[in-house]
């Protein structure tokens, strides 16, 4: 690249022609001469003679053009194309800067976002009661041909994967056990510890937390796809209630499935513990069957089952409530699925922990 510098008449802009390539190699040394010139003023770049032009010179050259401190002459036919993409670019208007978050605004946007949502859940809460209380005085009003098809769309199509997810739970809490209890001589206790870790806390914990993810989020996207395409309000036309219709089937079937797949898993879990005692330990299965007996109570059981229960119901409940509130097309279905998984596995966690203070507070 060569460089030629014409000087005009005084108060007339400084010319600088441009001859031969300009590959990357002179990049730099055009800035340093721009630069150069256009600290005496304006300048008029001849490129008229350029056979080549880069796209790191046409960089150099364009936020120049923008700012108006130097002026573009006889560009040639081969240069324009990448001139011109760059000088466009220059153009192109600043992104927004982002704003600025202010703590007071952002608190009161989320006070009054879980306002509505909190008085969205007791709207909620007082249509399903109303709906219950009028389909137990005429039970013919629920179809229960779809709480049929919901018993075995949650129930026996997720069967597998808690059950798989049980048994790996037994394998874990045996093996770290046993390592534990082997020190101390006391193996034999690998079976209370699985049988009563999977029976009262793992076994529905785990099971509820499958069923949120599995069962929770395809409720959600149903009511959400539902009532993003105006099914629901098209149902409220018509005279039927959305909730007895739709929710309360959907209720009934995983409240009634969740016990259920909570035994299977956590039988899932016992035989998984069991192969970890009889590999490691040398604990033949009768033994380890005589010691979960010893260590497993009815009230042992029962607290499982109850828990299961009130987990499914919290599943199905959720994941309802944020079906119907669903608002804004497809996204706000991807939306309310997320917040109804989120918020299902917050209250189960909190609800495990209020069971827990309430068991050992009477003693069971």
């Amino acid at each position: 690249m060569e460089v030629k510098t014409v000087e005009g008449a005084p108060g007339t802009a400084r010319r600088l022609v441009l001859s031969g390539s300009i590959g990357l190699g002179s990049v730099a040394d055009l800035r340093e001469r721009l630069d150069e010139a256009c600290a005496h003023g304006a300048v008029e770049l001849d490129l008229g003679d350029i056979g080549n032009l880069t796209g790191g010179a046409a960089a150099v050259i364009a936020p120049r053009v923008k700012s108006g401190s130097v002026r573009v002459l006889n560009v040639p036919d081969g240069v324009s194309p990448v001139l011109g993409l760059y000088l466009d670019r220059a153009a192109e208007p600043a992104g927004e800067a982002p704003p600025h978050m202010d703590l007071i605004p952002w608190l009161g946007e989320a006070a009054n976002d879980y306002r509505e949502r909190s008085m969205g859940m007791l709207a909620f809460l007082g249509e399903f009661g109303r709906s219950t209380v009028h389909a137990i005085r005429r039970p013919s009003t629920v179809r229960w041909q779809d709480v049929t098809s919901l018993l075995s769309r949650h129930g026996s199509d997720g069967l597998p994967i808690n059950a798989l997810i049980g048994f790996l739970m037994g394998l874990i809490t045996a093996f770290q056990a046993a390592v534990q209890l082997h020190k101390f001589g006391a193996d034999i206790f690998v079976a209370d510890l699985v049988g009563l870790s999977l029976t009262r806390e793992l076994g529905p914990l785990m099971m509820a937390i499958v069923l949120a993810g599995r069962s929770g989020a395809a409720i959600s996207a149903e009511l959400g796809t539902m009532k993003v395409g105006e099914e629901i309000d098209a149902l409220r036309v018509m005279g039927m209630d959305p909730v007895r219709f739709l929710v309360l089937p959907r209720i009934i079937a995983v409240t009634f499935v969740a016990p259920i797949l909570s035994i299977m898993s956590t039988m899932a879990g016992i035989f998984g513990g069991m192969l970890i005692a009889e590999s490691l330990l040398g604990i033949p299965f009768s033994a380890f069957i005589t010691s979960l007996k010893s260590a497993l109570g009815f009230g042992d059981v029962f607290t499982g089952i109850g828990k299961s229960l009130v987990f499914g119901f919290i599943v199905a409940m959720i994941a309802s409530q944020r079906g119907l509130a669903t608002r804004g097309g497809a996204e706000g279905v991807g939306r309310a699925t997320t917040m109804a998984v989120v918020t299902t596995l917050f209250v189960l966690i909190v609800a495990d922990a209020l069971f827990a203070i309430l068991f050992n507070m009477w003693g069971i």
